[in-house]
């Protein structure tokens, strides 16, 4: 089957690995609309697709995401200005629905592992995208900038959730306080990126990342494994992880899947899991309810 298109990414599967390219090299890859679209949609493409494993997100170019597009001017945040049917389609109770938040509740929801390749400077947008990714890798011309309130604003893409969970409150306060553009380095120390790598290693070393998922683990277990880690983030007690990662164990304990895990530790080959993530997901969440905006 040919490749989906879209307007403002590129995406290749190869291997198992879906790369997913922010492609407005000319505008430093900034986020609009229709970027918002097409991200959540090859989100969408990357879950339905069983032959995807794992998923790669970098940019084209110099940047990672410069941020919101600038091209509106003044009125770029000034949603009851700029008005139209887009925005109109996502208001609720009079309130537009934040576009980065859109996004990163959906790559939340992701069945598949996402990891982030920084491949240089990512602000506002660009940098609270990657906040809903399970990895982060950077190259050392990586910057990065929660400069929210140097232009009169909040932080978005619920990024007061994910970004203390990632690096603390102290840290990302102090980020977005003083919305200063700082190094990958400080980045690496204060732990919103796994690794740093010299800008012709970062792509490789992302691939490689994906290819220790692709060829060594069942595509269910790491389905549930995400959901898991990521919903129990803002869980109350462990009574509910335990709850549902007993119903996990039950159901992932009498299926093929454990039974090849087992079989080719055992026979000390590489495993050929059976179970697939459109098919074979077990629901383990038989009390959750995703939230409503309101």
């Amino acid at each position: 089957m040919a490749a989906p298109q879209f307007e403002t990414l590129l995406y290749a599967v190869e291997d198992g690995v879906a790369t997913v390219t922010l492609n407005r090299p000319d505008k430093l890859n900034a986020f609009n609309t229709q970027m918002m679209k097409d991200l959540i949609a090859v989100f969408d493409e990357t879950d339905a697709d069983d032959a995807v494993r794992a998923v790669i997100v970098t940019g084209a170019g110099r940047a990672f995401c410069a941020g919101a597009d600038l091209s509106a001017g003044a009125e770029t945040f000034d949603y009851d200005a700029r008005g139209g049917e887009a925005l109109a389609a996502r208001t609720r109770d009079g309130v537009p629905r934040d576009g980065g938040g859109l996004l990163t509740l959906r790559i939340f929801d992701s069945l598949k592992p996402v990891i982030s390749a920084c491949n240089g400077p990512a602000v506002g947008v660009g940098v609270t995208m990657q906040l809903a990714m399970d990895i982060r890798l950077a190259s050392t011309d990586a910057r990065y900038g929660f400069v929210f309130a140097r232009r009169g604003l909040n932080p978005e893409a619920a990024s007061s959730w994910f970004l203390p969970h990632l690096v603390g409150v102290q840290t990302a306060l102090e980020w977005c306080y003083t919305g200063r553009i700082f190094p990958a380095q400080e980045a690496h120390e204060r732990g919103l990126v796994r690794s740093l790598h010299a800008p012709g290693e970062l792509l490789p070393a992302a691939r490689a990342l994906a290819r220790e998922i692709a060829d060594n683990t069942a595509p269910v277990s790491v389905a549930i494994t995400r959901q898991l880690i990521w919903r129990m983030a803002g869980a109350a007690h462990p009574m509910e992880a335990h709850r549902a990662d007993s119903r996990g164990i039950q159901a992932r304990g009498r299926s093929g899947d454990a039974r090849e895990g087992v079989t080719s530790f055992l026979e000390k080959r590489l495993p050929n899991y059976p179970d697939r993530v459109s098919t074979d997901l077990p629901d383990i969440w038989p009390h959750w309810q995703p939230p409503q905006f309101s």
